[in-house]
């Protein structure tokens, strides 16, 4: 079988229906819209989530929740994404941009401390997990909070 002998399968697809081609057609004169309403207009219906005056489920249901406009959100580099670097190394948040090792700074950089560390660097970042200081100290390397 080739491209050029494939085919749907029976059944599967349909013409579409050319509605407004005379009263013969089936569907002339008002194309299927009925006789007169809201529906039949053109531009007619209703929005989404419409539903006929009644107070809509959007507005029934309760308002939860809250989106603090002043929380801080830090990109994450693991212990694992060093590794790449050479042994004294002066590892900082630009350094980081320019290997894209982070799209963005966002708020600051934070160091976890997922994975194992086998090179000795300087990192110099603005907050570090418990577990990342200690690996990186005991890798022979330094912290440095920004």
């Amino acid at each position: 079988m080739t491209l050029h002998e494939l085919k749907p399968n029976p059944g599967s697809t349909h013409y579409k229906k050319r509605v407004g081609r005379g009263t013969s057609s089936g569907t002339g004169k008002t194309s299927g819209r009925g006789q007169k309403g809201q529906n039949s207009r053109s531009g007619g219906g209703v929005r989404l989530g419409f539903e006929g005056g009644q107070t809509p489920l959007f507005k029934r249901l309760p308002k939860k929740g809250f989106t603090n406009p002043f929380r801080k959100e830090f990109a994450i580099v693991n212990l694992d994404d060093l590794n790449g670097y050479e042994a004294g190394t002066i590892i900082s948040p630009e350094v980081l941009l320019n290997d894209r090792v982070i799209n963005k700074k966002l708020s600051g950089v934070k160091i976890l401390g997922k994975g194992k560390l086998e090179v000795k660097l300087t990192v110099r970042a603005h907050k570090f997990s418990a577990s990342a200081k200690k690996a990186i100290e005991d890798a022979g390397g330094v912290v440095e909070v920004i």
